[in-house]
């Protein structure tokens, strides 16, 4: 780990290289260069008109249900309660982005991105997804604002993501499956930018989490933290007071970066990422860049990856589709190597109980994703105080999951 004094703030990246520290950057091909150039002068120059933060509160609000809710889990909370020692316990709180139209965090960076492809005259729009929540939240405001759009899915994420897959169909969008690679999400994003270098015209590359090269990791953690903005404005509201600790998932990590990053600079408050373990971290099958990975380059930034030892990029193995990624964010990289956030992983299993019991003690079925997040919930309430006041991001919900699951626990639909 690199050794590096703290910031005054961790707040202020990227630098005008798009850098976090050494994480980041732009590592792309010459005939992307104006491309990227081209989109980060429209986000500046987007991020100064009133105009276009009006436009996103308003379809924010009357298109996605912003805000969403923030929720005392007291069942979770009294059945952590009960097994922790006495006095012990933390109170747990969900972030319901599960509640946004479209089902997950995905559709609050989705709508940026739209509304500036709009702006820099964009007619098609392109897109890679996992779990297909970033392809059905693309889908959806491309049919919304009547845009053509491509979805590039591993073919293996087609398979056991089926109804995200007919939902892209529905709302009009081309799904390519991506038969290269391992068949998931990084063979697709390879097959995505694939098709911008070929088709730089007329074509905007809407990326789905805090990776790619500069400016996607700022703009797409800039799109998310709507998320952590309104968990500070609703927890002082109901508590009077800031979180103690804040919970996410990460694949790439942006609903984890969009809950974060209002958060960096209060150091009082606690973070906690946590990325998929798989069959567990020693077995090689598992998606946790952090814990198992080194630095290298991907997807045209520089970041923690898994890779063999001949320095190739490793297959990733996550029950959760949305988290099957061999790297991870630059932001989460840095994030990491100067100590503010501390990153655990959750293996298949442990994901598959907290699964259940959110189901059936909340009524709310999670997706894979969040229910990594909620796995280490499970462990860290209890070591917690009762006025601990914990909240985890609840990214997605579990209604993609559920053809994958009952086939898992044996049940015939």
């Amino acid at each position: 780990m690199t050794i590096a004094p703290e910031p005054n703030s961790f707040r202020t990246g990227p630098d005008e290289r798009g850098r976090f520290g050494i994480f980041g950057g732009r590592f792309v091909a010459e005939t992307l260069m104006p491309l990227i150039l081209e989109l980060e002068a429209a986000y500046e120059t987007a991020k100064q008109d009133p105009t276009f933060k009006a436009e996103m509160e308003s379809y924010g609000t009357h298109y996605i249900g912003r805000p969403s809710p923030l929720y005392y889990a007291e069942r979770l909370t009294e059945h952590l309660r009960a097994k922790a020692p006495a006095g012990q316990g933390a109170k747990v709180y969900f972030k319901r982005e599960e509640l946004n139209h479209t089902g997950s965090h995905k559709v609050n960076n989705v709508l940026g991105q739209i509304l500036l492809a709009r702006r820099m005259g964009k007619p098609r729009i392109i897109a890679e997804t996992g779990a297909g929540q970033h392809g059905v939240a693309t889908a959806t405001l491309c049919a919304r604002f009547g845009l053509k759009c491509v979805v590039y899915m591993g073919a293996v994420d087609v398979a056991r993501q089926a109804p995200n897959v007919f939902r892209m169909k529905m709302l009009g969008a081309e799904v390519v499956p991506v038969e290269s690679g391992t068949k998931t999400l990084k063979d697709a994003m390879n097959e995505a930018l694939r098709d911008w270098v070929t088709n730089v015209a007329d074509t905007f590359y809407c990326i789905g989490t805090v990776a790619g090269p500069h400016p996607y990791p700022a703009m797409v953690r800039d799109f998310q933290s709507v998320i952590g903005r309104e968990t500070r404005e609703q927890m002082i509201a109901q508590e009077g007071r800031l979180p103690d600790s804040l919970v996410a998932c990460i694949g790439g990590g942006s609903n984890a970066m969009g809950l974060f990053h209002p958060f960096l600079d209060d150091r009082e408050v606690e973070i906690f990422g946590v990325e998929a373990a798989g069959h567990g971290v020693q077995s090689g099958l598992h998606a946790a860049s952090l814990t198992g990975g080194k630095p290298g380059v991907l997807h045209g930034n520089r970041t923690y990856l898994l890779m063999d030892g001949d320095g190739q990029i490793a297959d990733a193995h996550s029950i959760s589709a949305g988290l099957d990624y061999p790297g991870i964010g630059p932001e989460h990289a840095w994030l990491h190597e100067m100590g503010r956030v501390t990153y655990l992983s959750a293996t298949d299993s442990e994901t598959l109980e907290a699964f259940k019991l959110c189901s059936m003690l909340e009524g709310i079925i999670p997706a894979l994703e969040p229910a990594h997040a909620l796995s280490k919930v499970l462990e860290l309430a209890p070591q917690r105080p009762a006025e601990h006041l914990m909240v985890m991001n609840m990214s997605g919900r579990g209604d993609k999951d559920i053809p994958q699951v009952a086939e898992i626990f044996g049940t015939k639909l």
